[in-house]
């Protein structure tokens, strides 16, 4: 399996991080995406690429960071490193912060500008802020692809961001028993646009809601979408891993 986003690159995990990867390889979690959000995380999740094998990295200012900036000479360089698979986490989130539009559009454009150049797909967050990402991904239709991160919005804005090019990665909450619109996507979106991911430590699938989540429950969101699409984990897990390997085409293999 693939964790297609995970943030080992924090505070959380500093303590225990052998551990979690051990536990990861055990529960067949081969590669794992580290996922960036501000400097020091994605230096971090570059440094991490570097002592383990196994681990991607992906750099990226996320939304919600926008206020603290970034140094983009800096980015552009790190985009350059053999072990970078994609740029993000990035995208528009309203949810916290509603007041900085203008600057988190600004910011997104830029990113994906910078990974159009360097022919890198984007993770991208989003949150209470489908119509505004959409809006901002339609201009550069056919230009760029990328995964929509942790999806928690309905089959209609999944057929939207699907005709864009992009691909649909499905977390934890795909477990949670009222989680209808999730699992509603994780059975219809095309087999070849799915994507599992932990978005660790956020978001501990079932049975672990509420407590840390890392890469190891991958296990549990892939079991979870083969059931609800009448499949066997097995096959389920072929597909997802090659298409994490077409989308992050960097990574090995």
């Amino acid at each position: 399996m693939i964790d297609t986003h995970a943030h080992l690159n924090i505070e959380a995990f500093e303590d225990e991080l052998e551990d979690v990867i051990n536990r990861a390889k055990r529960a067949s979690v081969d590669e794992i995406i580290v996922v960036g959000m501000y400097e020091e995380a994605n230096q971090k999740a570059l440094t991490l690429t570097k002592q383990y094998h196994n681990l991607y990295a992906s750099v990226g200012l996320h939304p919600s960071y926008v206020d603290e900036g970034i140094d983009f000479s800096l980015l552009e360089a790190q985009l350059q490193d053999e072990k970078v698979v994609a740029l993000g986490e990035i995208g528009i989130d309203l949810y916290w912060v509603k007041d900085n539009l203008d600057k988190q559009i600004r910011y997104f454009k830029k990113q994906i500008e910078l990974a159009i150049k360097h022919k890198l797909p984007i993770i991208v967050h989003s949150r209470n802020s489908s119509s505004e990402i959409y809006e901002v991904l339609k201009e550069y239709q056919g230009r760029i692809t990328g995964v929509m991160h942790c999806f928690s919005d309905d089959m209609s804005w999944a057929n939207q961001f699907l005709n864009l090019g992009f691909y649909i990665g499905i977390g934890g909450v795909v477990t949670f028993k009222n989680a209808k619109e999730v699992k509603e996507v994780a059975k219809n979106v095309p087999l070849e646009r799915l994507l599992v991911e932990t978005d660790s430590p956020y978001l501990a699938p079932t049975p672990h809601r509420g407590k840390k989540n890392e890469p190891a429950y991958t296990a549990y969101v892939l079991e979870a979408i083969a059931q609800l699409r009448q499949m066997t984990k097995e096959d389920l897990n072929d597909i997802t891993t090659k298409n994490a390997k077409r989308l992050f085409n960097k990574m090995e293999g």
